[in-house]
């Protein structure tokens, strides 16, 4: 017999978090990124559009240096980015993206704008702009208390 966790909104937005990251993963999958339904893929969200320094991706990662290394060399090895001196200090390295990269990126945003589509379907605008107004205010709130 399976338990249910506690009805909590922790659970809820967890639960709802995880569902539109699967839909996330699936479509940018689906589009020919295999690379990002890999713990690799993942590294993303720590790069801007315009690059970032390794150490900065290490820093927001919460991850090792070694293992952020070898997810950046296979997303390198895959044609996904480069990593080039800094100019400012030649023993680092920013992160830029390759063609192929870009490309992807330009599929990132065009799923977020498809998914959320799809939310304001399922919520209607207004209820879905209410929602994302309260996650915001919370998410504000949490940060100053």
């Amino acid at each position: 017999m399976s338990r249910r966790p506690p009805d909590h909104i922790g659970w809820d937005l967890i639960e709802a978090a995880r569902l539109w990251e699967k839909q996330f993963t699936d479509r940018m999958v689906a589009c020919g990124h295999n690379w990002f339904g890999e713990a690799r893929g993942k590294m993303i969200q720590y790069i801007g559009p315009d690059g970032a320094p390794q150490s900065r991706v290490v820093e927001r990662s919460g991850l090792t240096k070694q293992a952020v290394q070898q997810h950046l060399d296979e997303l390198e090895r895959d044609g996904i980015l480069t990593r080039q001196p800094d100019p400012s200090d030649t023993r680092k390295r920013i992160i830029r993206y390759t063609v192929k990269g870009k490309a992807a990126l330009e599929d990132i945003h065009r799923i977020k704008f498809e998914i959320e589509r799809d939310f304001v379907h399922a919520f209607g605008r207004e209820d879905l702009d209410q929602l994302k107004q309260s996650v915001k205010s919370f998410l504000t709130f949490s940060q100053e208390t």
